[in-house]
């Protein structure tokens, strides 16, 4: 039967969310182990991008309305670039956080991604790892996800979202900083109403992190495309790094606050915005429905096969 509402079902999306991560740590990490370029593009377009787009067109949805294909503003654009810039040193700091946790019960391993040595293998890379996914995963996750779990209110969707596309990396020691990441997409998307805001945020951040491996290609050990440092340090140096960067943390977060604060909202109805804006800061006194027992199976089970392929990999 098809379906006419605004918003997709929460449990058709979590069971889609489901298959879908089943398919990325099967076929999408055995195309990766293959040839790993060839493998990320399998990965983000027929795996990710297909299933969300397919099952949007079947069920009867508007692709336009719930990916929020909508234009944003020039003004928009720079506010965003400089958004992601100031959120880039937080997102280092929490998954330095998550690091340092992990490194005390299990072994830290650096990244397998390679970086780029040369300006052709930089265009490369920022094609398939810093624009790739800030297409496919943003239209899944700001898109789909997101306006999935809008029928709990906008709060809940943004950090719920967050929560699902940081453990959508199957990697616990890169968690904290795309959760973290991922809130903020979230907010951006609320403001401007717009996947292509998210796209160009979720494509900036992946981009600074090609340029910092692309210059500093040269020190030992330096490896991968993350948000998180890879060698953790020992003793003194790890309290004093972890001091640095929640001292840049601190304040490139006021700054980020203010940002988007400023960030020029595409919502026609300033009341409204208000309110969805309100219901991410401030505890409100609208009642929202919760998702119930069967919605929430598919995201239980994705849990313990996310806790399973973790522990193996970093615990064993």
């Amino acid at each position: 039967m098809i379906e006419n509402r605004k918003n997709p079902s929460i449990l058709g999306t979590n069971i889609l969310y489901l298959i879908i991560a089943l398919l990325l740590i099967t076929f999408g990490s055995m195309a990766q182990t293959r040839e790993l370029y060839t493998g990320l593009l399998i990965t983000e377009y027929i795996i990710v991008l297909m299933p969300t787009l397919l099952y949007l067109k079947l069920r009867g949805y508007s692709i336009k309305e719930v990916l929020r294909l909508n234009r944003i503003s020039l003004k928009q654009s720079i506010y965003i670039i400089l958004i992601v810039v100031f959120s880039y040193p937080l997102a280092i700091f929490f998954n330095y956080i998550g690091i340092m946790v992990l490194s005390k019960f299990g072994q830290v391993l650096p990244n397998t991604i390679p970086i780029p040595t040369n300006l052709n293998e930089f265009i490369i890379s920022f094609l398939i790892i810093a624009l790739t996914p800030g297409i496919c995963e943003e239209a899944m996750f700001r898109g789909l996800v997101m306006n999935s779990y809008e029928n709990l209110g906008s709060k809940k969707a943004i950090i719920y979202s967050a929560i699902l596309f940081g453990m959508f990396h199957f990697n616990v020691q890169n968690l904290l900083g795309p959760i973290v990441l991922g809130i903020i997409f979230g907010i951006i998307a609320l403001k401007t109403n717009s996947l292509f805001s998210t796209i160009l945020g979720h494509t900036v951040n992946n981009t600074i992190a090609l340029i910092i491996g692309y210059n500093l290609i040269d020190l030992e050990n330096l490896q991968g495309v993350s948000q998180a440092v890879d060698i953790m340090p020992q003793g003194s140096i790890m309290v004093f790094t972890l001091i640095f960067l929640g001292i840049m943390a601190l304040v490139s977060g006021l700054l980020l606050f203010k940002l988007i604060q400023s960030l020029p909202s595409s919502r026609k109805e300033p009341t409204k915005l208000d309110n969805a804006y309100n219901d991410i800061f401030i505890k409100t006194r609208i009642n929202r429905i919760k998702m119930n027992m069967v919605e929430k199976v598919p995201i239980w089970i994705f849990t313990l096969i996310f806790l399973i392929w973790n522990y193996r990999i970093f615990f064993l």
